[in-house]
Formats: structure tokens, sequence, C-alpha cells
């Protein structure tokens, strides 16, 4: 397959992925553009995600944490660890919990290994999402997961490495002042900084916890 028909691929799949409440269909903003990515194929050896080839040396960013100090993704990921990141929000009904509860799970079936798997949440709702209560709610998942408050300037500096797809609605009827669409991947992100693997909102804990397992098991 040529690399503009997997570019298209990426961009569908992606909409397709997009928050939004039932019965109601997301529209892409300018933070769709296309992303940075060369290829993204299946991964090797009937593994879940996507792979990104070659590895994408993502944008550093700097963002307030609910570790209370401001937190570089260079910081991050220079622990060692693998990342997991996740787009989301407070206020989110469903995809957002559900990620968080499934990723806790994966940490599970890890094992030992989890101690070497970072989780990111980048909210992209920092007008509602201060630090402090993003740390509240993550501490009902995990204490150790970190969150970020994300703000627009920065979302769309870095959207197109990831795909990423954020729109705040005041139309849907809910109790919320407002709902944000956006994309509801998980990415993979080794050591250095390079985006690895894709993963879409269905794949299971043990598929994730899988591939995991096999890129941690080749290195970086």
């Amino acid at each position: 397959m040529k690399a503009t028909q997997l570019t298209v691929l990426w961009l569908l799949v992606l909409a397709l992925a997009a928050c939004t409440t039932p019965g109601e269909t997301a529209v892409p903003t300018e933070a769709a553009a296309a992303p940075t990515v060369s290829f993204v194929i299946p991964t090797d050896d009937g593994l879940a995600g996507e792979e990104i080839v070659p590895p994408l040396q993502l944008l550093d960013f700097t963002l307030p944490a609910s570790t209370g100090e401001d937190l570089s993704l260079s910081e991050i990921t220079g622990r060692g660890k693998w990342t997991m990141l996740y787009f989301g929000y407070l206020h989110c009904p469903d995809f957002c919990p559900t990620t968080l509860a499934e990723f806790t799970r994966t940490q599970q079936i890890l094992g030992d290994a989890a101690e070497n798997v970072q989780l990111v949440f980048v909210s992209v709702d920092g007008e509602r999402d201060t630090p402090e209560l993003i740390a509240a709610y993550l501490a009902n998942f995990n204490p150790a997961f970190i969150g970020l408050q994300g703000n627009d300037e920065t979302l769309d500096a870095i959207a197109p490495d990831y795909g990423l797809v954020y729109e705040r609605r005041t139309d849907t009827g809910s109790a919320a002042a407002y709902i944000v669409d956006h994309t509801t991947r998980t990415y993979l992100i080794d050591p250095q900084g390079r985006l690895r693997v894709s993963f879409s909102y269905d794949i299971t804990p043990d598929e994730i916890a899988r591939t995991i397992q096999a890129y941690m098991a080749t290195g970086a």
C-alpha cells in the first residue's frame, strides 16, 4: 500500500474513533491535520495495534502536571520507562473512564513489568481540568498515573504527531456546560520519546499487554 493511501487510512480510523455522544457524529477540526507519521501498518506477529514505521520522534511539550509541577514529555520518557499516552477529559462519560480502567487491568496482566510502563493522561479540556482535579480523578484508577492539563496552543502544536482530533460542543443537550469530542486512541511511546504503536479503543487489555511485552522484550 502506498504512503498516501496509508495516511488516508490513518485519518479515517481516527475520525471513526472520536469520542461522541450516542447517535452523534464528531466533526473534525483543524487539529485533524495529516499526521507526520510516514507509515501506519499492522504490527508483526499478530500483535494488536498499528505500528509506526519508522518510529516517530515526537515533538516535546511541557504542561502543568497532576504531580504539582510542570512536566515535559521528554522528562517523562527520559525516566527509562515506556509510556502509554491518552487524550481525554474529566467530564467524559464513557471512553475515558473505560480506557483508564482497562489500562489498570493491562498493568495487572503485565505484573512486575508494569513498573516500566507509565500511563500519561493529557486533558483536552484545560479550562475545567486543573492539575488538582486531574490528580484526584486519576487516583480512582492508579495514583501512579500522571495527568497533564492541556491547552489549545500546545494541543494544536502536537496534534499532527498523533492525528489528534478534539472539539468542544454545546449542542448536545448534555447537563454539562459542554462536552468534548476527541480521539480515543492510546499511544505507546518508547524511552527515547518515539511513537511506536497506536491502539484503537476496542483493543482489549490482554492484547495491549501482549504488544507492550513484545516491544519491551526487543528493546527500544
